[in-house]
């Protein structure tokens, strides 16, 4: 994900990222058919950990739900901000049509786990809105932010006022 961050995804070669991955090409091509196969595997390898990371957050019912929630955005989108971390998520933006349907399947199932998380305390009528609220909040603050911190500081304001 580093190389085709760093060059994009059409200016990535195979070349490229053999040498990153310290592998031959011929390697490389051995385990994935082209870069399109590759890229897709990326992608839906960093896509899983995301959500598996953010599972294992909510799952923590230990913790304050706000707490958790905010934990959560961090896994999902917040690993994503910051200059060399941004590059990761617009290569993966930039490239909808081949990644096929892993980019929104991913996102659904980030947004029921959050929803169920809420439910808990909001109860379900509210849930579903709350979560979709606080994903549109997610998604501008990515734009706006220079920082990690700064996602993270300001994020925390809007759950805090969404779990009221």
């Amino acid at each position: 994900m580093a190389t085709f961050a760093r060059f994009g995804y059409r200016k990535t070669s195979m070349e490229e990222v053999a040498r990153a991955a310290d592998i031959s090409r011929p390697g490389l091509y051995f385990l994935f058919s082209s870069k399109e196969s590759l890229f897709r595997a990326a992608v839906s390898q960093a896509l899983e950990r995301d959500i598996t990371a953010v599972e294992d957050v909510l799952a923590d019912t230990g913790r304050p739900s706000a707490e958790r929630l905010l934990d959560a955005f961090d896994q999902w989108a917040g690993r994503y901000i910051g200059p060399l971390t941004r590059d990761v998520a617009v290569v993966i933006e930039d490239n909808p049509g081949l990644l096929g349907e892993i980019v929104e399947i991913t996102s659904q199932r980030f947004e029921q786990l959050l929803t169920d998380a809420i439910a808990v305390e909001a109860g379900q009528a509210a849930a579903r809105q709350v979560a979709q609220t606080m994903i549109s909040a997610s998604t501008g603050l990515k734009h706006q932010a220079a920082s990690k911190d700064f996602y993270l500081e300001r994020l925390k304001v809007a759950i805090d006022l969404l779990m009221r």
